[in-house]
């Protein structure tokens, strides 16, 4: 018996996936993240770095802004990692800290202002939903291992011989969903006060 796991079954061969059982498991939501972190990630991590609870605090806050601009998962692997990264550092100022006889200022801790200054720049940008109107740009929402998303679908119109051009990793229902929109359009120019001119000798770009 062969047991495999995966994060998404978009990307399993159909061939392969037909012959498989398949197990759903629910990844966690941010603030079951934030849990899992205060209880078992953060204590494990800090004795590994052999540090205690005044050199870092953890904030609820904090966690989640490593959790939503840091790491992109259904499971707490890669949070993990980034807690020990953050752990790394602070042991490292406190150790230099303890081997300088001259009096130093204490070395800064982590807090959801300065965390670039531990893990770098911004990993994830959500997109925002408040975005300013623009014409051929609708907003919709996505599902995804790790939760929802809003994305934002744009359409332009530019010279060429009446194609549709599909663009932006998109699955056979995506790419149906836009045909239909396209064809419901054209189908109802007249009711919309849509000139028939408007498709003729013009391509469709949908991103």
């Amino acid at each position: 018996m062969f047991i495999t796991t995966a994060n998404i079954l978009d990307t399993i061969p159909s061939a392969l996936r037909d012959r498989m059982e398949v197990l759903e498991l629910v990844g966690y939501i941010a603030e079951e993240k934030v849990k899992i972190a205060q209880e078992h990630l953060v204590p494990k991590q800090l004795a590994e770095h052999g540090l205690i609870a005044n050199d870092i605090d953890f904030k609820p806050e904090l966690l989640l802004k490593i959790i939503t601009d840091y790491t992109r998962e259904a499971g707490v692997r890669n949070l993990e990692r980034e807690i020990a990264t953050v752990c790394r550092k602070v042991a490292k100022n406190k150790a230099s800290r303890m081997g300088q006889k001259t009096a130093q200022k204490p070395a800064p801790k982590p807090t959801v202002q300065n965390i670039e200054e531990f893990l770098g720049p911004t990993k994830f940008f959500a997109e925002i939903a408040g975005r300013k109107p623009d014409i051929g740009v609708a907003t919709g929402m996505a599902w995804t291992p790790v939760g929802g998303e809003i994305l934002f679908i744009e359409t332009t119109r530019m010279k060429g011989n009446g194609g549709l051009i599909l663009t932006g990793h998109l699955g056979d229902v995506m790419k149906e969903s836009a045909r239909a929109a396209l064809s419901y359009i054209r189908s109802h120019n007249k009711k919309l006060k849509i000139a028939d001119s408007a498709f003729n000798g013009y391509d469709i770009h949908i991103h």
